[in-house]
């Protein structure tokens, strides 16, 4: 069950006093609309000096089975952000004995999130600008990130997801033969990761926060896990995050090129196109099962939320794009 106003007045300042070693008081407690797996917070404060944080709490709901919790998303956070990803800071974890389950505090960030803002306005224009070098460097900080503490990370490699996917699409009881397709030339093609790195999971538009001058920050780590690298690269040219532009792959803004010869550069690692080009289609395959789990949600009465259902329609948007992103790696495939 969420947590309450009163319930994040009565517990946070004293917690927050004794692992701080200063007094804290809030003056703003404000809830925000940001996604179904995560209670999150706007608060105002003062502590040594006037504060802006960002509370993340479990909220208990349902999700894909996916997601490594609170304290490990947090953990993955520091320590990306130790290896150079421009992220938010951990305040602190909480463990759930505190009052207000498991979660984490960390500062707040400016920047603008929402898509059609950053696509459409004129003040953007150098942020757009900027995109695919700045995305970059903060995929490339991610990836050579340290797993020395993160090895209690879930390991999805491309088998491993496919399988829980599918399962999942074949439970909703559809019988969808693009999935089915998409799913049959995956699982023969699933390429072997020889050497996992930290994989951010949902790295894409929506969860970066830009100003004017560039990225500012990577949200929405809670999908975070082990696994090849090139995941996150195919995850952000999902034709889903496009909103539209779908002659810009990476975002809207920039296009596949661009986005490797930056990642290159920035990582010194060579992009195997082909890998990249296996995960976008394997992530198109997932945003349609996650399309499916928000209708189904819906329908099985978990969630009584219309915009879920809603969501079910976009299904049909993933089978197009799953057949394009096959015949443009099969076409990939023959030209090697």
């Amino acid at each position: 069950m969420a947590v309450t106003t009163e319930q994040i007045q009565k517990y946070l300042p004293s917690l927050l006093e004794a692992r701080l070693g200063v007094s804290c008081g809030l003056t703003g407690c404000r809830r925000l609309t940001a996604g179904a797996s995560a209670d999150t917070w706007w608060l105002e404060a003062e502590c040594a000096g006037p504060q802006q944080w960002i509370l993340r709490l479990d909220a208990g709901a349902e999700d894909l089975g996916m997601a490594p919790g609170k304290h490990w998303e947090a953990r993955a956070q520091q320590a990306a952000s130790r290896a150079g990803c421009p992220v938010a800071s951990v305040i602190t974890i909480l463990d759930g004995s505190e009052g207000l389950g498991e979660g984490y505090l960390m500062e707040a960030l400016s920047g603008e999130s929402l898509p059609p803002a950053l696509l459409r306005e004129s003040r953007y224009a150098l942020a757009r600008e900027r995109f695919c070098a700045d995305a970059a460097v903060a995929l490339a900080a991610i990836h050579r990130t340290p797993l020395d503490d993160l090895q209690q990370l879930p390991m999805l490699d491309a088998t491993a997801q496919l399988s829980q996917l599918y399962a999942m699409h074949k439970d909703y009881g559809e019988s969808l033969p693009v999935f089915s397709l998409a799913y049959g030339w995956l699982k023969d093609h699933a390429p072997q990761t020889a050497t996992p790195a930290l994989v951010h999971g949902d790295f894409r538009l929506g969860n970066f926060l830009l100003t004017e001058q560039g990225l500012n920050g990577v949200l929405d780590w809670e999908l975070t896990h082990l696994g090849d690298p090139m995941e996150d690269l195919g995850w952000l040219c999902v034709n889903a995050w496009r909103f539209g532009r779908r002659d810009k792959p990476v975002g809207g803004m920039a296009s596949r090129e661009a986005l490797y010869a930056a990642y290159e550069r920035a990582s010194g690692q060579q992009v195997d196109e082909t890998r990249v080009r296996y995960w976008e289609l394997l992530g198109t395959f997932k945003w349609g099962v996650i399309c499916q789990y928000q209708a189904y949600s819906f329908l099985r009465g978990h969630v009584p939320s219309l915009e879920r259902a809603a969501i079910g329609r976009r299904v049909a948007e993933t089978e197009y794009d799953m057949l394009v992103c096959l015949q443009e790696l099969m076409e990939l495939n023959h030209a090697d």
